[in-house]
């Protein structure tokens, strides 16, 4: 029987042999070792070398143990050591978007394996993919899941639907590897890069932020347009605006010293003497803006806008404009926190 010896003359034994007489060792004295989270790639690699180990002498043994307890001591820092696991640490830390191209980079790397980012997924995320995918790709998802993960996310799909993919486990025997590196491939990429949203907010969100900078005239005629073609849709639109007439009722008043604390002085003027000659409710507006500032402030005010004259009508929809801008800003920034007006 062959007897494996590192002469020193001899070239070293390479790493992965290394490490497999360590994993040999550690397994002869009892260790409890986890291998499945390494890459498939990896776990096949040890497994051959494992398998290609014969006898090693006592001097080999040694001195790679020793090697092995070296480096091990010499660890002051330990990183995620790959994409998927720097990922996980900084969950939270970068966007979605940032998370989600770095997930489509790594997918898309030649030797990379699609399939980490596919059983990464959460078992919610398997209902949509049970519902477009066969029953075969389904079948072969569950076979390559952890028994317990692909337990709970077969107890989340109908039974009708669960029994289907049970019974398409019989005709994934002979399926070929290369033929599974796709699959893993193509569900990495539907279902892993494109599962995050291209936009943070809702469209009725974009929308009613891009209808807040625009004209009263024109926002009130695109309203008026949305909800004669969905009804549903534009009053959420309307929900989502956020305009000079909102300020009385959406505006805390104990924060309108806040909001006007970096206004320029002359926008503020024309748009409370625009409001005000308005009337209706932007004149309300500018009433509350007005009684809830200091004393001194609003007696200033109210003397320079008689003073202004005539504002014309252009100038003043700007001005509030621009007042209610840096509301929106305060609130975007967490500063204030707008009053949600519920309607029955």
């Amino acid at each position: 029987m062959a007897t494996v010896s590192v002469p020193q003359s001899h070239a070293p034994l390479p790493r992965s042999r290394k490490a497999a007489m360590v994993v040999q060792l550690l397994l002869r004295e009892g260790g409890d070792l986890s291998l499945s989270d390494l890459p498939e790639d990896a776990q096949m690699r040890l497994t051959k070398e494992l398998g290609a180990l014969n006898i090693v002498d006592k001097a080999t043994m040694n001195s790679v143990a020793e090697e092995f307890a070296r480096e091990l001591s010499d660890v002051a820092l330990t990183a995620p050591g790959s994409m998927e696991a720097a990922l996980k640490s900084l969950d939270g830390r970068i966007s979605p978007a940032a998370s989600a191209r770095l997930r489509e980079e790594e997918a898309a790397k030649f030797g990379s394996d699609p399939w980490l980012l596919v059983l990464d997924l959460e078992p919610a995320k398997f209902a949509p993919m049970a519902n477009n995918e066969s029953p075969e790709v389904i079948a072969i998802v569950l076979s390559k899941l952890p028994t317990a993960k692909a337990a709970e996310v077969l107890g989340l799909l109908p039974g009708e639907q669960a029994r289907r993919i049970a019974f398409a486990m019989s005709r994934t025997a002979n399926v070929r590897p290369d033929a599974i590196a796709r699959i893993g491939a193509g569900l990495a990429k539907h279902y892993c890069g494109a599962a995050i949203p291209a936009f943070t907010q809702t469209a009725e969100e974009r929308i009613g932020s891009i209808l807040n900078s625009s004209p009263a005239a024109t926002r009130d005629s695109l309203l008026e347009g949305l909800m004669s073609e969905d009804r549903a849709f534009g009053e959420s639109v309307r929900k989502a605006i956020f305009t000079f007439e909102d300020i009385a009722t959406r505006l805390d008043p104990l924060q309108v010293p806040q909001v006007l604390r970096n206004l320029d002085q002359a926008d503020l003027i024309k748009a409370l003497a625009s409001a005000t000659t308005a009337g209706g409710q932007l004149a309300a507006s500018a009433s509350f803006l007005l009684e809830n500032m200091s004393s001194r402030m609003a007696d200033n005010l109210r003397e320079e806008m008689n003073e202004a004259g005539k504002i014309k009508q252009a100038d003043g929809e700007e001005a509030q404009t621009t007042l209610v801008s840096a509301i929106r800003d305060a609130a975007d920034a967490g500063e204030i926190t707008l009053i949600v007006v519920e309607e029955d």
